[in-house]
Parts: structure tokens; sequence; C-alpha cells
């Protein structure tokens, strides 16, 4: 399916202006609105590069959150915390990519209490592969500078402290 044409005006810019006039101040509304605009952009980029690997952004970031451990592997509760997800959607994703031959679970050597979660060389290779997809198209990040990304990045990453995402 194609995409649509682009609209002649920009419509977060419009609803900003009329809001000025009948509501009052508009910066907060359009920033807010820009950003669930960006996301979706974002997202639809990334979903595309992953889709080829077979692979949703949430087992993707799984997969590298495995790759960059020391060993290969980590508590399913670690990884929950990590990628910021309640138990029952890490425990969805790990179903997801041990069904695909991506992970495997195996005993904690220590605590019987605990599983890990083991990349596989299956796993390694398709987030290899994943990750050249989606940094080739920049994470669907298209029309800022390097500068201009990293002052994004703080920007957001001010939004998220205040907003107690972490200490």
């Amino acid at each position: 399916m194609p995409a649509p044409a682009p609209l002649p005006f920009d419509p977060i810019d419009r609803a900003a202006r009329i809001w000025a006039e009948k509501i009052g101040e508009s910066d907060t509304m359009a920033a807010t609105t820009s950003v669930f605009r960006v996301q979706q952009i974002l997202q639809q980029a990334v979903d595309a590069a992953l889709r080829p690997h077979e692979l949703t952004f949430a087992r993707y970031e799984a997969l590298v959150l495995l790759r960059f451990s020391r060993s290969g592997s980590l508590p399913m509760s670690l990884m929950g915390q990590r990628l910021q997800l309640h138990p029952t959607s890490i425990t969805n994703i790990v179903d997801r990519l041990e069904g695909a031959g991506l992970v495997r679970r195996v005993p904690h050597p220590s605590d019987k209490r605990t599983t890990l979660v083991e990349i596989t060389d299956a796993g390694r290779t398709r987030g290899e592969e994943a990750t050249a997809s989606v940094t080739e198209v920049d994470f669907g990040l298209v029309g800022l500078s390097d500068d201009e990304v990293r002052t994004l990045t703080s920007l957001l990453a001010r939004v998220r402290h205040a907003a107690g995402d972490f200490a």
C-alpha cells in the first residue's frame, strides 16, 4: 500500500494556532502532539525494518539486551527491569523468542528460583542482521543532524527523569 501524499500544511501547527485562539497557550499541546506523531513515524520505520527479520521492537530490544550482557544470559526479572516491562510482557517476549529458537531458558547455576534467558547463536545472528536494518534507516529518525539528535535525546531524558523513569 503506497504512503499517503503529504498534507500541504502542518496539521499540528494549524491545531496549535486554533488552540491558542480558542483555549489558550498551545506550546505544550503542540509539543506533545508532535512527540506522539513522531512516535508513530518511528514505529512505522522500525517495524518495516524489523519485519523481514520476523521481530517486533520489543523482541529486538530483548535480543540486544542479551547480546550486550557479559555472559549472553540474564535473569528474566532483570530483563523486565532493564526493558521497563511488566513480568507478563517479558514472559511473552521470551516465549516468542524461544519458540523461534533465538533464546533458551536455562536454570540459574546457584539460585534454583531464578530462570536465565540465554541468547542462542541464531539469536545473535538475527540480532546482528536486524541491527543492520534498523541502523540503515536511522531507527526512522530522519531530518536531524547528529548534534540535533543528541540534543533531542537529552531533552527527552529530562522529561523521562522528571516523570520518574530513572533516578
